[in-house]
């Protein structure tokens, strides 16, 4: 099973067609959003790909009622962090990266996804794999960026993409 990982679009709705289509094409089941969308019309542009969305909010989503009224098409959308069991891989969704190194070293996640700083990132914490898929908007950095996982493989990689 492969997944979409996002986080940081930020109203940029061009990246952000682009990253659908390119999990489309990545043949992704599912999609994580590691936060910050900012309003409600992101939703329509993630529904477009037909796979679950599993959101966390951000510091910078200020329409949280509308982004929760219209994310029930999709997917949970909670207050991070949000365990996730997908595929039999064990993931912890938030934004900011509060805690992550203990959350690491607890064993308790396979992969643990966060955002905020809008830098990729992908290294390891014992076995937990911690991934910040970077900007998928590129306001701060130039370029947007998503990561895809396959969550069948053992260690568990990811791959960027620029979009």
């Amino acid at each position: 099973m492969k997944i979409g990982v996002l986080s940081d679009t930020h109203d940029h709705l061009d990246r952000l067609r682009n990253a659908i289509d390119l999990f489309r094409e990545e043949g992704v089941e599912a999609v994580l959003h590691a936060g910050d969308f900012v309003a409600p019309f992101v939703v329509p542009v993630l529904a477009g790909l037909g796979k679950p969305v599993y959101g966390v909010f951000g510091n910078n989503d200020g329409e949280r009622l509308g982004l929760l009224a219209s994310f029930r098409q999709l997917g949970p959308l909670n207050q991070p962090p949000m365990p996730l069991m997908l595929n039999k891989v064990r993931i912890l969704l938030m934004h900011e990266p509060v805690l992550i190194e203990p959350l690491a070293r607890s064993g308790d996640y396979d992969l643990i996804v966060y955002g905020h700083l809008h830098q990729a990132e992908a290294r390891r914490e014992a076995d937990t794999l911690i991934l910040n898929p970077g900007e998928c908007c590129g306001w701060s950095s130039g370029r947007g960026q998503v990561a895809v996982v396959d969550l069948a493989a053992s260690p568990l990689e990811p791959v960027f993409h620029d979009v």
